[in-house]
Order: C-alpha cells, then sequence, then structure tokens
C-alpha cells in the first residue's frame, strides 16, 4: 500500500496564518504558536485604533471650527449652541470642510446663525 500523508488543511491554515504574520519580529514570524497570539493581540489594538481615529478626527474638526468662527468674533461653543436654535443640520466634519474649502458657504451659516435669537 501506498504510503498517505495527512494534515494538509492544517498546513493550510498554519500558512495562511503566518503569511499574516510577515515582518513581526523573531518567533512572531515563523512560529504559528507565537504569531498566533501576536495576531489576536494585534486585531485588539488595530480595534482600540480604529476607535481613536474617529476620536481624533472629531476634535481636529472641532478645532478647525474653533478657528474659524473666531474670526466673527463667535466661540465654538456659542457657534454650536445657535446653530442648534437655528435647526442648522450640519455635522461637524462638514462644517469643518466649508470652513477650509469654501469660505463664502461658511461665512454664510455663521451669518444665518448669528442672526437667530436664543430662546
Amino acid at each position: 500500500m501506498t504510503r498517505v500523508k495527512r494534515g494538509t488543511v492544517t498546513h493550510k491554515r498554519h500558512t495562511r496564518l503566518l503569511k499574516k504574520a510577515k515582518g513581526f519580529w523573531g518567533q512572531r514570524k515563523n512560529v504559528y504558536r507565537r504569531a498566533a497570539e501576536t495576531l489576536v493581540r494585534a486585531g485588539a489594538f488595530a480595534y482600540v485604533g480604529r476607535k481613536l481615529e474617529k476620536r481624533n478626527m472629531r476634535s481636529l474638526f472641532i478645532t478647525r471650527i474653533n478657528a474659524a468662527v473666531h474670526a466673527y468674533a463667535l466661540s465654538y461653543s456659542e457657534f454650536m449652541h445657535k446653530l442648534s436654535l437655528a435647526h442648522v443640520q450640519l455635522n461637524r466634519k462638514m462644517l469643518s470642510q466649508l470652513a477650509i474649502l469654501d469660505a463664502a458657504a461658511f461665512e454664510s451659516v455663521v451669518k444665518l446663525v448669528a442672526s437667530t435669537q436664543n430662546s
């Protein structure tokens, strides 16, 4: 009888995982068990990083809006409060883009907001 070698599925799974670990240091790139541990940890860091990216971008948008509205003698908090009173539903990302790319449109939003009275 001919000899049958097995473990092709396991070998394929190990190879696939080790490809993902390419570029890691030491045993982390070529020993299955170490690579698996490292990839789990890397995935956890990546998840956290995606959340931090959103947080950092929101902070950047707020900083940009604040800088833009100071030219109109408003603070960020006053501007956002008056935006809600005026029922303007523009998010911070869009306001930031307007402030950078289309100053005239941003100025019209500021004037619309400045004309509303506090209720």
